[in-house]
């Protein structure tokens, strides 16, 4: 797994070839705010792009207001994407998420042959993407995803304590 170093500042410090990461990463973030203020649901967001560039699946977390617990805004825009090349595998594209992908997810993205998964925030608790479970670079499976983690780690982190500690009565955190 390739991790962005932090800069000295604390600040997630991109590479040049990294700037289309941060972009869809925003955009991604985007699509978390929404999952969260429109259906009061965890804000992760994720968008799948195709080969060449173009969005061909995006969504947030869904579980709630679907009262379905495998939408998980992973499978949202996964789901999308097998719809719009009419395939459910979705050979070299990369997908976009505000959260490290959850044992679920990772392997609906091996079992899609996703290229690239790239996550902000991980996730200490039930991560596969190498922080907890390594699913996705498992040499026992058929195919490995590439994973890069940390973009934008900060703003995704904040918005999940953000909303966890407005569950629990507390203020946000700056």
């Amino acid at each position: 797994m390739h991790q962005v170093p932090p800069s000295p500042t604390g600040a997630v410090a991109l590479p040049a070839n990294c700037q289309d990461d941060a972009r869809w990463m925003r955009r991604a973030l985007e699509l978390a705010d929404l999952a969260q203020h429109a259906h009061d649901e965890i804000p992760v967001g994720a968008v799948l792009l195709d080969a060449a560039g173009k969005v061909i699946g995006e969504g947030g977390n869904r579980n709630r207001c679907d009262h379905d617990p495998t939408a998980h805004a992973e499978i949202v825009a996964l789901r999308q994407g097998g719809v719009q090349l009419r395939n459910h595998r979705l050979v070299g594209c990369t997908l976009y998420v505000t959260l490290e992908p959850c044992a679920m997810c990772a392997m609906a993205m091996v079992h899609a042959r996703l290229a690239r998964v790239v996550y902000a925030a991980a996730d200490p608790k039930t991560g596969a993407a190498g922080s907890v479970f390594d699913l996705l670079a498992d040499a026992r499976h058929n195919h490995r995803v590439q994973v890069t983690g940390g973009v934008l780690a900060d703003e995704a982190g904040r918005r999940l304590t953000n909303y966890f500690r407005s569950k629990r009565g507390r203020p946000p955190l700056e």
